[in-house]
Parts: C-alpha cells; structure tokens; sequence
C-alpha cells in the first residue's frame, strides 16, 4: 500500500472548516472527479464519478470523528481506495489540514501526490469561499445593508 500526505494552512477557523468538509454532499465540489455524493444512512455514502473518460457509481464510507475533527473515507474496489484528514486549530482564524491517501493501485507517485495538492488547495479555495459568503449573508450582505 502506498501512502501521499499533504498538510496546509487555511485561512478559516478550525470548526467551520470541519463543519464544511464533514458534509458528504461537499466532496463533488473539491474532487474533481467526483460528479455526486449522496449520505445514505450510517456511514454510507453514494458516490458518482468520472474517471479517466469512464462514468463509474458505486457504495464508499465516510466516517467522522466529531471530537477530534477528522474523517476517514474509503470504498471498495479493486484499489481498496481509503483516506483520512484531520483538522487541528493554528490560530483563532486559521487552521492545518492534513490529508493522507492509501491505495493499492499503481500509479505514477508524483501525479498523485500533485493531485492531492491541487486537490487541498480547491479545497481550501471552495472553504473559504462559501465561509465569507455566509458570513455576508449574516452581516446584511456584501454592501452591509
């Protein structure tokens, strides 16, 4: 199995990050590949993706882990495809990242771990994005009226 782990820091506090990432329904808006996520009771999340040109549907995980802000996610497959993340406070208004992968399957290890980068950064980018729009929202918004 082969592990890519990428840590940053984000500008947002540590709980509304981990309130956003926790929703399953958020994954299709930072994974690129991912086109539906759907919670279906327990820990089981729907997925829908397209990958490499290929439309693919099928059953993953989700496990969170309230107190220690973190989650755990996989699916089964041929991959055996699981990651986890965590949260953890920076200061009053930022917040470290963490995000490991592990998969079986072979793949170029440098292609990987750029994905994963790219895929904190939109991360990040769609956080704090949807953060100040909430928060204009409950100021009035945007002009403060």
């Amino acid at each position: 199995m082969t592990d890519y782990r990428h840590t940053a820091t984000i500008e947002m506090p540590a709980d509304d990050l981990f309130r956003f990432l926790r929703e399953p329904r958020n994954l299709p808006r930072y994974f690129p590949q991912l086109s539906a996520a759907e919670p279906q009771g327990g820990n089981a999340v729907h997925v829908e993706a397209d990958v490499h040109g290929e439309h693919v549907e099928g059953e993953a995980w989700l496990k969170v882990d309230e107190g220690n802000r973190s989650l755990r996610w996989g699916a089964q497959g041929p991959h055996d495809y699981q990651g986890e993340l965590s949260v953890e406070d920076d200061s009053p208004n930022a917040c470290r990242l963490t995000v490991t992968l592990h998969s079986v399957r072979d793949a170029d290890d440098e292609e990987v771990q750029r994905g994963l980068e790219e895929t904190v950064a939109a991360l990040a980018h769609t956080a704090t994005a949807d953060s100040d729009v909430e928060a204009a929202e409950q100021q009035g918004g945007w002009a403060g009226h």
